[in-house]
């Protein structure tokens, strides 16, 4: 076991080493069992993954289609906004992202099934009740052997912003792993994850956008495992196993790393103050961690892809939500305290991403579990709703600049080319992985072997 810890209250900081345990497995095994997959034995393309997930159901109208020939009763209540494609608008709350539209590709025909409160399709029946990234590392393995970063990562928003809630799990459990085995669960860094079991990062996360703490806090570490016997003792695999985590963990986790301004163009928090969110919502909190913790998660996720993760999710606590009733704000509220910042970290995401010559690399795909009612509530709210919702996809070598399928004339139901929660997932992993040879792999389980059989991805993405 590994754990990287502080006492506080005047009581000296403790650092142990053990097996260089995470997951259940030994590191050095773990290396191991990866290393084929650098050999080129395994069907990896090496790109990565980050679904944002939308927690809530985002409106259709008032993101990606906002229908203003529509009747008052169902057009976008933000209105619209042009966007860099002729004759495509967007709700007018999106005004970065509709200058980056060209560099994206919008789903108009998204259907999740049903109007439920859950988290498909970060975990549902379409992912054999596992995390869509457990699935992944299921084929992939769990850790990147090169820098000791584990492939599969969630992050909710204590991640980054210390003060927040712990991460809402009441409408499904992000860190299911079906019947995979708990050794696929993602990492969450926010310390409430299953493989912190044996991997505990508890440097006081207050401390972590402290550079020289940090830094200084894991040089420690080090210089006290080099000096243990056992450490001195151990072979080759089992020094990079400890070398890797270290670097990896430094690397990815200080974003003081980063150029200030582009820290500031990610930060959320500038957008507004929590005082400027009204309490008259029962999800004020949920809004606040909101606002203070979408940029920087969305900029971690990246340096963790750089890092060699290749599934991470993304998400805040339950904020599309938009009934105007005594929880949840008005569309038209909702979306300044939802809305502006999403479309401010998303966009920050896409430029450094694309300035970077990364686009090709990552795939950004941000969607809910459900949509909202075309019609808006008489408190002027969108209720729950299955037929339609809102999908943006942006990098991964598929081809954007593009509006895929169409929605009927009222944004409720697909008119033409209806694109599906197992379509989305096929399209992810066709981006992950070359599924001929997936499928060719002797120790996959026969379920896994017919759920990716299944996998048919978006065509219009492809080629």
């Amino acid at each position: 076991m590994i754990s990287i810890g502080e006492q506080h209250r005047g009581r000296r900081a403790f650092l142990r080493v053990g097996g260089l345990g995470m997951g259940g497995l030994a590191l050095p095994g773990q290396l191991g069992a990866v290393q084929p997959l650098l050999e080129g034995l395994a069907p990896l393309t090496g790109k990565s993954v980050i679904l944002l997930f939308m927690h809530g159901g985002p409106p259709q109208h008032e993101t990606f289609d906002p229908k203003m020939d529509a009747p008052d009763s169902i057009r976008s209540a933000t209105g619209e906004i042009r966007t860099s494609l002729p004759g495509v608008s967007y709700g007018a709350t999106l005004e970065h992202l509709a200058k980056l539209a060209h560099k994206t590709a919008i789903v108009r025909s998204f259907t999740t099934g049903d109007g439920s409160h859950n988290i498909k399709p970060v975990v549902g029946k379409d992912s054999m009740n596992a995390n869509l990234g457990s699935m992944y590392a299921r084929v992939a393995g769990v850790m990147n052997p090169e820098t000791g970063i584990p492939v599969n990562t969630l992050l909710f928003p204590r991640a980054v912003v210390p003060e927040s809630q712990a991460g809402n799990n009441k409408f499904g459990k992000f860190a299911s792993t079906g019947g995979l085995g708990s050794q696929y669960a993602p990492f969450m860094p926010d310390g409430q994850g299953p493989l912190q079991a044996d991997l505990t990062l508890n440097i006081d996360r207050r401390r972590l956008d402290d550079r020289r703490h940090l830094l200084a806090q894991l040089d420690r570490f080090k210089r006290r495992v080099e000096n243990n016997p056992a450490i001195q003792g151990a072979d080759r695999i089992q020094q990079q196993g400890f070398d890797t985590l270290v670097r990896g963990i430094t690397a990815a986790f200080d974003l003081n790393l980063e150029d200030p301004r582009l820290v500031e163009r990610y930060d959320t928090g500038k957008l507004m103050s929590a005082s400027q969110i009204s309490r008259k919502w029962n999800n004020h909190k949920n809004y606040v961690d909101h606002v203070n913790s979408l940029g920087k998660l969305l900029l971690l996720a990246r340096r963790l892809c750089e890092k060699g993760s290749r599934f991470v999710t993304v998400t805040t606590n339950f904020v599309w939500d938009f009934h105007a009733d005594k929880n949840n704000a008005t569309l038209e509220e909702g979306m300044r305290y939802v809305g502006r910042p999403f479309d401010r970290a998303v966009s920050a995401y896409i430029e450094d991403v694309e300035s970077r010559g990364m686009q090709d690399d990552i795939l950004l795909v941000c969607c809910g579990e459900m949509g909202r009612s075309p019609k808006i509530n008489k408190k002027g709210g969108r209720d729950h709703w299955g037929g339609l919702a809102p999908l943006l996809l942006h990098g991964g070598g598929l081809r954007m600049g593009q509006v895929l399928g169409q929605s009927d004339a009222e944004g409720g139901q697909p008119r033409e080319d209806p694109v599906t929660i197992a379509d989305l997932n096929a399209t992810i992993m066709h981006t992950l992985l070359d599924l001929s040879q997936v499928r060719l792999m002797p120790d996959l389980p026969a379920s896994l072997q017919q759920w990716f059989g299944r996998a048919q991805p978006v065509k219009q993405l492809f080629g």
